[in-house]
């Protein structure tokens, strides 16, 4: 649920939480992971980070975007100190940063 979640704010990671649905489902209900792994927009998600450890351009894109736009609309409307803003920043660039850490997976 966190990973579908996550799909929709970025500060929540998608990718670890539905790969720890994956592992659990693996473990705990075949019926389960078989469906996670089946489903026509989550399973491809899934298999694509498993076997290639990559993450496909446009969603790097999309994902970096959304990040930035969050945390700056959070550091410029939301924050009144100036340590805040700095750290809504500073999440940003590191969000970025393990983001482009991955490889891009060219289909």
């Amino acid at each position: 649920m966190l990973g579908i979640i996550g799909i929709f704010l970025p500060i929540l990671p998608t990718t670890p939480f539905l790969l720890l649905s994956a592992a659990l489902y693996f473990r705990g209900s075949t019926r389960l992971y078989d469906w996670l792994l089946g489903h026509p927009h989550l399973g491809p998600y899934i298999k694509n980070f498993r076997e290639h450890r990559a993450i496909p351009l446009r969603v790097k894109i999309l994902s970096v975007s959304m990040v930035w736009i969050t945390l700056l609309n959070c550091a410029i409307f939301v924050a009144e100190e100036w340590w805040l803003r700095l750290f809504f920043v500073l999440l940003a660039v590191a969000i970025t940063v393990h983001i482009l850490h991955y490889k891009t997976l060219k289909k």
